[in-house]
């Protein structure tokens, strides 16, 4: 057999021991052990585990990175949506280019190959941003796959104009629509609006929803209503959701089988959530994340993701999904192998699965692949695990090297150190 690639001594998930992966023509046409082949590139990857890579279902590229710009005092959702609209309203295309660029870029060394990032298009953004991450998508589809998600941030019906642009972007390029009930004035004539555009467009939804904790103060039961309503059930993705992290069990029990029986996903944002959430509290500050494995025990497709990076929102992050699943074990007090390896698939397969994206390694499927340095998938959350390399239809796209420690000839003995 001949083929372009062969990687060799790689971990897969539902392979024995090691096993060695040939590509040809952007396909991988072979995996198993000890391969034999006429190979036009080889390299051995020394027992890093291979994957077909991260998946980003929630990011704002838009307005990452504007730190400087900004103000943060009470560090409150008000105070973010409002530092950043004033902040949005001086995006030029260029600029949002700029700092999404840099951002999509530490994204794939981290091993991410493909993304939904939501880009705010009202009166005061226009349709510069969107015109920005449309450039991103196209420059960087060598190595990662963008989906485009059209926002209304800041409401809706208060300002008739937005939904027009939304419209338009739907017809330029636009991938799916976003919704964000809560900083509107009329949070379910926002919702119909939503889906109506959807429909007219044939898009999915992915709402920004119940931003808050108090789960009195929730608009989830419109979006149940109106995803059956629509017969949109595989369709709508609901993010944040942050009031569902006070409910008793039993009471989870009841809403979480709603979602699942809906057919609506969710995606988790702990960074930002944990940042923003409690702020009212002065002790025993609430953590404020959905509890995303309860959930997905109950049948919700549930992911975890990004959401801001070094704005008003998130003043932390780099596009790491593995720190952000460490992150969420973490703060979720989790622990088991088979806990930690569901908190992986949520920023893998199941973050493809609401993307509407295929994620497997197989034969004939897309050589689409990152290693990591690591043996499996537990100890890639539970280490943080960096990546090493990636490929996307058989092409590299980024290499990190291990780092390497460079030992000195003699090293001196304890007892002349403590001497």
């Amino acid at each position: 057999m001949e083929v372009d690639l062969v990687l060799r001594n790689v971990s897969v998930a539902r392979h024995p021991g090691l096993v060695d992966i040939a590509i040809r023509d952007g396909l991988i046409a072979e995996i198993g052990n000890r391969i034999s082949c006429e190979a036009v590139e080889e390299e051995d990857l020394e027992g890093a585990f291979a994957f077909p890579g991260f998946a980003e279902s929630h990011i704002h590229l838009d307005k990452a990175c504007i730190m400087e710009r900004c103000s943060i005092c009470a560090g409150t959702l008000e105070e973010a949506v409002r530092e950043t609209a004033k902040a949005k309203a001086g995006f030029s295309e260029d600029d949002v280019y700029m700092r999404a660029s840099m951002l999509v870029e530490k994204a794939i060394m981290h091993g991410t190959n493909r993304m939904r990032t939501f880009v705010e298009i009202d009166p005061r953004a226009g349709l510069r941003s969107f015109e920005a991450i449309k450039r991103v998508r196209d420059n960087y589809a060598f190595a990662i796959d963008i989906q485009i998600c059209a926002f209304a941030q800041e409401g809706l019906t208060q300002e008739p104009e937005t939904e027009a642009m939304l419209d338009e972007a739907l017809h330029s390029g636009a991938d799916l629509i976003g919704g964000c009930p809560y900083t509107d004035v009329d949070s379910a004539e926002h919702v119909r609006r939503i889906f109506a555009l959807a429909r007219k467009h044939d898009v999915d939804i992915d709402f920004h929803l119940d931003f808050n904790l108090d789960p009195a103060k929730t608009d989830l039961p419109a979006v149940i209503e109106a995803t059956c309503a629509n017969g949109y059930a595989g369709r709508v993705t609901i993010g944040h959701v942050t009031n569902l992290s006070m409910l008793d069990p039993d009471t989870l029990a009841v809403v979480g089988r709603k979602i699942a029986d809906a057919g609506i996903a969710l995606t988790v944002l702990p960074a930002t959530d944990l940042f923003l959430m409690g702020r009212q509290s002065n002790f025993s500050i609430p953590r404020g994340i959905a509890p995303a494995n309860a959930l997905s025990a109950l049948g919700v497709r549930t992911a975890i993701a990004t959401n801001n990076v070094l704005n008003p929102f998130t003043p932390f992050g780099d596009a790491s999904l593995a720190r952000m699943a460490n992150l969420y074990a973490n703060v979720m007090q989790l622990s088991r192998d088979e806990d930690i390896a569901l908190v992986f698939d949520m920023v893998s397969a199941q973050a493809s699965e609401i993307m509407g994206l295929r994620h497997d390694l197989a034969v004939g499927g897309p050589a689409d692949i990152v290693a990591l340095d690591a043996a499996d998938p537990c100890e890639v959350v539970r280490a943080s695990a960096p990546a090493l390399a990636g490929w996307k239809r058989g092409l590299k796209t980024f290499s990190r090297p291990r780092p390497q420690l460079l030992k000195a000839k003699t090293t001196p003995s304890l007892s002349a150190i403590s001497g």
